[in-house]
């Protein structure tokens, strides 16, 4: 029977969907196992939640109906046939990797849209294309951006070819899954299995297919069933044509932690029990070599550690040799081709790059060589210029999320998409081209960061659109164009403050072994720091959720997951973590409002466990399990003693200020024809309701405000700011402020004029990066750094002679000594044969050299990856005070300068970076 369509379709388009009639799918399955009837019900599965009608799924061109979907491979007999019709010549998708041609044929009152893969994934990407296109988001399940019905449907008819993807393997790593993927799978979706199993990957493969990944590293912690220990997983990855690898932990396809067993097996000791660990090897490949596998090669302990039975770095380096030339043999036995056939990575990845990189170790030709990022997101190393000619090229793995010292970060999403967005683009630069996977930790609250990734691996034209402006468009994808403007500064300003430091690393402490919090950095001079980022951040919140007031019903769960949870728990543990520590520190200076403090921490930690609560109980419970606020159950997740401070034994008001002590008074600096503001806080010491007023005022100066009370809403105390409007000649001032029956001194110096250009603020100057006259062997990289821009110095640049450098001019008021700070990014070194060095002059001096290389896990780079600086420093014996030059010079490509700091005697303490006075 011919069905008539309600409405025609125009010239130049094929109507899937008319508003009464949705189209069919056929699929071809010519040498395509299950995948494209999967594929099929996949694409059915997207037009009946656009149209509210089912199409018919079949395998037969016959029973297409008057419009359909055919998808299948090039050769397929239905597909060659339409080609034919269409005169189309499908011979050039031969032996091409993942991709297809799309086009519409009409004959005899049917219209064919044929989606014709060069491989499998191919045609599976042309449905997943289509399914885009039509308006059904990547993350329509696994973060509920359920599609909306549509009146009509309808795609261009003009021929397409899909382009061939950059990188050729690309995937992620589910990881660490304890606290998010596990127990959600084993309580909440597939409770039938208790565990990650076939139902689960499934709606993983899913999602790698819209993401269009094609290579899973499977969950592999001892919570987790092997991939292999379940039959059913291996076959459903061959049905959704996903390639199959393991960690660097896992040399082939080997889960140690749960399928080793020491008391039946001996020790997991290749010096001590050789046949024992390849016969377990050469079982494993015996199962998998019916499917598409990738085979990690050398060898580890038996969980993420070094090897047993090597006691030296020669000796590792023998076993390691040893090792991957009788796993290759064992893959040609097995296969019985060519061990070179079989696709191989071996992943350097901490004690493994140290053996590569310490000479001696072969690794064969045809193997991928594959560099780590140091946990953080810092690439450890790239190929050399010879490495690069290998014919099984290099591969990154990447860490979104992590366990480990110095500190996970398990529970939020936080790398900055501009980082990923350098390092990634380093790693593209410098030929890593054959095979990028992600540590994605849970899928959630990762979503939009993997997205990221593979789209950067999918098609290297991303790197051409700037973070921000994908960032924009994955959220216009999500929630509309309406939103993504105002969506997109929140989240950039989520990462921007996470890049100075990520949540889970509020509490100043490290693990492995675990140490307890101590007090914030941020408090550690007069609490001005914290209270900014405590500000930022309920900014941020106050926003995200105005915008959730206006988010349509059907997207709320998916901006809750997106968006919102991860700004306003990230803001509250921020908010819970240093307003404790303003409470001990203004407990000390005897204010009244530590005990508000204290109960506006409460109230903050409160909001975690409210909103992870609502987030595991959105759409009927559907992620019952996935969101744990405190993963590892470390110091910083814990619910803190809440103290109760005494009343303090003083009286009547104080003024806070952090200034310079002049004439045995604590004094604001200002510099006379720059206009300046300074923090002031008016206070009480005892829980008393006092009224305060502007006593004395100067001209050139003003109060944000002239009155006020202190009372219980605001803690008592009341934050200012006096304005300096740069009118004022140099010389002492004293202002004051009545408060109760006190008179409060403030005083202030004018300092003398400066030249234009950055100057001395308070003991302090900042200098931008990308601010000086920079020479041409720098290149600056907006969006990045504490300050929004970076200087880099060329990839290509040769190490060793000075290259051209950054010019920089500042102005200093005083002459004293202090210390000259270089804050690079924590970057490494492009390869063994280069550095991380850079040349400092000032004003004409001698040339001095910083190094910001550091060695392993050492302490210097604990403390750089958690704080995303690496410092080198200059001590000054005396600055004299006038007009001053630097001079940086590149020694080293790739070394990336965040800002230069002259911090003189006596300046404030400061975590981050001082914003430099315009």
């Amino acid at each position: 029977m011919i069905v008539a369509f309600a409405a025609p379709a125009f010239a130049g388009e094929v109507v899937l969907y008319d508003g009464a009639r949705v189209a069919n799918i056929v699929h071809d399955d010519r040498d395509a196992g299950r995948t494209l009837n999967l594929a099929a019900d996949l694409l059915a599965r997207d037009l009946t939640s656009l149209s509210g009608r089912t199409p018919n799924v079949s395998g037969k061109v016959r029973e297409c109906g008057e419009v359909c979907v055919v998808v299948g491979l090039y050769d397929a007999p239905q597909i060659r046939r339409l080609a034919g019709l269409a005169g189309e010549n499908l011979s050039g998708l031969k032996g091409q990797w993942e991709i297809y041609r799309r086009f519409a044929v009409r004959d005899g009152g049917t219209t064919y849209l044929v989606i014709a893969g060069s491989d499998r994934r191919g045609a599976v990407y042309g449905t997943v294309d289509l399914s885009r296109q039509l308006g059904v988001s990547p993350w329509e399940w696994w973060a509920d951006v359920t599609p909306r019905r549509q009146d009509r449907l309808a795609i261009d008819d003009a021929p397409l070819t899909s382009k061939t993807p950059s990188v050729q393997y690309r995937g992620m790593f589910l990881n660490d899954e304890d606290w998010g993927l596990e127990p959600w799978a084993a309580e909440t979706f597939d409770p039938a299995t208790g565990n990650i199993g076939p139902k689960t990957y499934a709606k993983v493969f899913e999602l790698m297919w819209r993401l269009k990944a094609n290579t899973v590293w499977p969950a592999m912690h001892t919570i987790s069933t092997p991939f292999y220990g379940n039959k059913g997983n291996p076959p459903l990855a061959e049905d959704y044509a996903v390639v199959v690898g393991t960690s660097h932990a896992e040399p082939m396809m080997r889960n140690n932690l749960r399928e080793w067993d020491e008391h039946a097996r001996g020790a997991f000791d290749f010096t001590r029990n050789r046949p024992a660990i390849l016969e377990y090897w050469r079982q494993r490949v015996r199962e998998g070599k019916s499917f598409d596998n990738i085979y990690t090669v050398g060898l580890r302990g038996i969980h993420d550690g070094p090897m047993q039975g090597a006691n030296s770095m020669a000796e590792r380096q023998a076993v390691l040799q040893t090792v991957i030339g009788l796993q290759r043999d064992i893959l040609k036995q097995v296969y019985k081709r060519p061990a070179q056939t079989v696709p191989q990575v071996y992943v350097a990845y901490h004690e493994l790059q140290e053996a590569y990189d310490a000479g001696g170790l072969t690794i064969p030709d045809d193997v991928t060589l594959m560099w780590a990022d140091d946990n953080y997101g810092y690439i450890r190393r790239f190929s050399t210029p010879e490495e690069r000619e290998r014919s099984g090229g290099g591969g990154i793995y990447y860490h979104l999320s992590y366990w480990g010292r110095p500190h996970d970060y398990l529970w939020l999403g936080t790398t900055h998409p501009y980082l990923m967005h350098e390092q990634m683009g380093r790693a593209w630069d410098l030929k890593a081209r054959r095979m990028w996977i992600a540590n994605v930790g849970d899928i959630k609250p990762i979503e939009y960061l993997t997205q990221y990734f593979l789209d950067l691996a999918f098609d290297a034209e991303t790197f051409k659109q700037t973070p921000r402006d994908y960032l924009s468009g994955f959220m216009t994808e999500q929630f509309g164009a309406d939103h993504a403007a105002e969506i997109t500064d929140i989240m950039m300003g989520y990462y921007d403050l996470a890049f100075e430091r990520k949540p889970e690393f509020m509490g100043f402490g490290q693990t492995e072994w675990v140490n307890q919090n101590r007090r914030s950095d941020y408090v550690r001079g007069d609490g001005e720091e914290a209270q900014a980022r405590i500000r930022a951040y309920a900014d941020l919140t106050a926003r995200a959720e105005a915008v959730a007031e206006n988010i349509p019903a059907d997207r709320r769960d998916a901006y809750f997951e997106l968006v919102l949870y991860p700004v306003r728990t990230s803001a509250a543990l921020n908010e819970r973590v240093l307003k404790l520590d303003l409470a001990d520190l203004y407990a000390g200076q005897g204010r009244a409002g530590p005990n508000l403090y204290v109960a506006q921490a409460k109230d903050a930690h409160a909001v975690i466990v409210r909103d992870t609560e609502t987030y595991n109980s959105l759409n009927g419970g559907k992620w019952r399990g996935m969101m744990d606020m405190a993963p590892r159950h470390l110091p910083v997740f814990e619910e803190p003693a809440w103290p109760n401070w005494s009343a303090s034994v003083k009286l009547g008001c104080d003024l806070a200020v952090t200034g310079q002590w002049y004439n045995d008074n604590n004094t604001l600096p200002f510099v006379a024809g720059r206009p300046q503001s300074r923090p002031v806080t008016v206070f009480g010491h005892r829980e008393t309701r006092l009224t305060w007023q502007a006593g004395t005022n100067s001209a050139g100066f003003t109060l944000s405000s002239t009155s006020g009370e202190l009372n219980a809403a605001n803690g008592y105390e009341q934050r200012l700011t006096l304005h300096y409007d740069g009118s004022a000649a140099p010389g002492d001032r004293t202002l004051t402020v009545k408060c109760g029956e006190q008179d409060l001194p403030l005083y202030v110096r004018v300092l003398p004029a400066l030249p234009d250009g950055a100057a001395e603020d308070n003991r302090i100057v900042t200098l931008r990066a990308t601010a000086g006259e920079i020479g041409p062997d720098w290149q600056t990289i907006e969006g990045l750094g504490s300050l929004g821009s970076v200087l880099r110095a060329r990839l290509d640049l040769p190490s060793g002679p000075q290259g051209t450098p950054a010019v920089y001019s500042f102005s200093t008021s005083t002459e004293v000594g202090g210390v000259l700070k270089v804050i690079a990014l924590p970057t490494h070194a492009l390869d063994p044969g280069k550095g991380v060095r850079v040349a400092v002059q000032l004003d004409g001096g001698p040339v001095q050299v910083l190094d910001f290389a550091t060695l392993g896990r050492s302490d210097a780079w604990k403390n750089n990856v958690l704080t995303n600086t690496a410092v080198g420093t200059l001590p000054l014996k005396l600055l004299t005070k006038g007009q001053h030059e630097i001079r940086v010079y590149p020694l080293d490509p790739g070394v990336t300068l965040d800002r230069i700091e002259i911090d003189l005697d006596r300046a404030p303490y400061h975590y981050g970076a001082v914003e430099p006075q315009p």
